[in-house]
């Protein structure tokens, strides 16, 4: 039975290493395999799901205003199983439409992405992939104290912040995942 999962982490918790690690697996067994990304991070090229040791793949890419469901419907062979990078940039009406990508053409749909922003708070499509998901899964990473890290603090210059747009795209130069009680010190 298809169903839509959200699995969530830190920055640098192997969320993208683990989608393609979940490609490879399919694409092994001869099935086929859509994955999507946000076209807002181009940090490794436009298209593409790469992660911090090198590995990547081809990507279609979506927007706030893209209709997934519509994306997918126009196919001419239709995927076993869709993957999306970057969740956390979907929108609401994403999410729906990827939940009726699951329910009416009963392909398996799997979201991975951050849970909230550099200042604790929900991204948009986070809170609704966390609200409707059939199963909500943690990617775990440690913090530099050794706890789970639940926090992207953000850096700028190599100071800690929280000030500034919801949306920086950046890597290790820009955020550094936390347990809360470290971020805490940190921000100050």
């Amino acid at each position: 039975m298809a169903k839509l999962y959200f699995r969530y982490g830190t920055m640098g918790s192997g969320k993208s290493i683990d989608l393609l690690k979940v490609a490879y697996n399919y694409k092994e067994r001869g099935q086929k395999v859509f994955l999507l990304t946000a076209g807002i991070d181009d940090r490794y090229g436009k298209s593409k799901i790469t992660t911090r040791i090198g590995i990547s793949e081809e990507a279609r890419t979506f927007d706030k205003d893209t209709n997934l469901y519509k994306m997918i419907e126009n196919l001419e062979e239709k995927p076993d199983c869709i993957l999306v990078d970057e969740a956390q940039f979907l929108s609401k009406d994403n999410v729906k439409q990827l939940s009726d990508v699951v329910d009416f053409f009963l392909i398996p749909v799997i979201c991975y992405g951050l849970r909230t922003d550099f200042k604790g708070e929900l991204f948009e499509g986070s809170q609704y992939l966390l609200a409707i998901s059939d199963k909500i899964e943690e990617i775990k990473t440690i913090c530099e104290c050794g706890r789970k890290a639940t926090y992207n603090l953000r850096m700028i210059n190599g100071k800690p912040t929280i000030q500034g747009e919801q949306v920086l795209i950046g890597g290790n130069e820009s955020y550094i995942a936390m347990c809360r009680k470290c971020y805490k010190l940190k921000i100050k």
